[in-house]
């Protein structure tokens, strides 16, 4: 069958966004997959992109098909495709590495400087019809689970990786900073790794109600006073004594990475995955004096995806919970607009009818 059309969803500059019909992706590997896309999430970048036309080095130089956390059926396969076939359910890891730097080979691969990663520029990214992707990256679904779960792989794996950096353990205390997507994930990860208290810090109250019904075992709410003020007060009404064992900062606020340095106890673990200013203020002494042990976390590398994918298969983690709003290809542009102006927890776009 000759494929002519692929409707695609593209970012043409600042807050100019548009319908483009472009060709339909080639295999260009023996072991590439042509897949049909049938939905795909917003992240918060897409919609950074979208405001400001930039993250960090990342410029929109040229238009840009967006979205990255997506699902969809095999339509194509390479002749050295083993296995998938035609019509297999998949959920898709959006990057591909060089698979030759020595990051790629020692199972870092998410540090690849020749990382081509969807709707990061000058890549496109999977708001299409049809997507190409090689073999490897592209996960078949256990039957258990929907092609909506599968959109919300992606946005998982992210919360894995950063539990997983944390080395969070059973009978473990967490603080988790920022209660959208990715933190709320990170709670769920964070109690399916066998962590007993799970903290979601945010400043919206909605957002924290959303998370206490589904997988903090409570929430705080910040003051206006200082960082160490609001990590005082957090320690004190969560029982923390003297102070969590992990903080996971999924907001980049300069205030939560602050508050987060504080209430750790000596010799906690604090992991960095959201992504703010390029610099912030930092408490370097508190973090000197508790020998804290400080890491950064960069979307998700080796296992990720498929750890990931057993939780959602074994409901340890319901993400499906997080989906506010599934809306038509056509209607994009008003799903970003619910996203900017912060309306429900996780919106997604159904691929282009047929």
């Amino acid at each position: 069958m000759k494929r002519t059309e692929n409707l695609s969803f593209v970012l043409e500059g600042v807050q100019k966004l548009k319908f483009e019909d472009r060709p339909v992706p080639q295999l260009q590997d023996p072991h590439d997959v042509l897949v049909r896309v049938k939905f795909t999430g917003i992240c918060g970048s897409d919609v950074h992109y979208w405001n400001c036309g930039q993250i960090g080095p990342f410029k929109v130089e040229k238009p840009m098909v967006l979205g990255h956390e997506s699902s969809g059926i095999v339509e194509q396969i390479g002749s050295k495709v083993t296995t998938l076939k035609v019509g297999d359910r998949i959920t898709m890891e959006p990057g591909e590495p060089c698979r030759r730097c020595d990051a790629c080979k020692i199972g870092t691969y998410n540090l690849c400087p020749a990382m081509a990663f969807a709707a990061t520029p000058p890549y496109d990214g999977t708001l299409a019809q049809y997507y190409r992707l090689p073999e490897d990256l592209c996960y078949q679904l256990p039957d258990s689970m929907s092609l909506e779960q599968g959109a919300l792989v992606e946005p998982l794996s992210v919360a894995v990786h950063l539990v997983r950096q944390a080395n969070v353990s059973p009978g473990s205390s967490i603080v988790v900073f920022g209660a959208g997507p990715v933190g709320l994930l990170c709670c769920a990860v964070a109690k399916a790794f066998g962590a007993t208290k799970v903290i979601a810090v945010d400043i919206q109250p909605g957002r924290l109600e959303f998370a206490k019904r589904f997988e903090a075992t409570s929430t705080f709410l910040p003051g206006s006073g200082s960082a160490l003020e609001n990590a005082t007060r957090l320690r004190t009404e969560n029982d923390l004594g003297n102070g969590a064992d992990f903080v996971i900062d999924a907001s980049g606020a300069e205030a939560s990475i602050n508050t987060g340095i504080h209430v750790l106890h000596p010799g906690g673990t604090y992991v960095q995955g959201g992504m703010g200013r390029d610099e912030v203020n930092f408490p370097i002494t508190a973090a000197c004096t508790k020998e804290l042990v400080i890491k950064g976390s960069f979307r998700y590398s080796s296992g990720d995806y498929k750890l990931a994918i057993q939780l959602l298969a074994s409901q340890q983690v319901k993400a499906q919970e997080l989906i506010t709003e599934i809306v038509k290809f056509e209607d994009a542009e008003r799903a970003f607009q619910n996203v900017k102006a912060g309306r429900g927890i996780k919106i997604l776009i159904a691929g282009p009818e047929e």
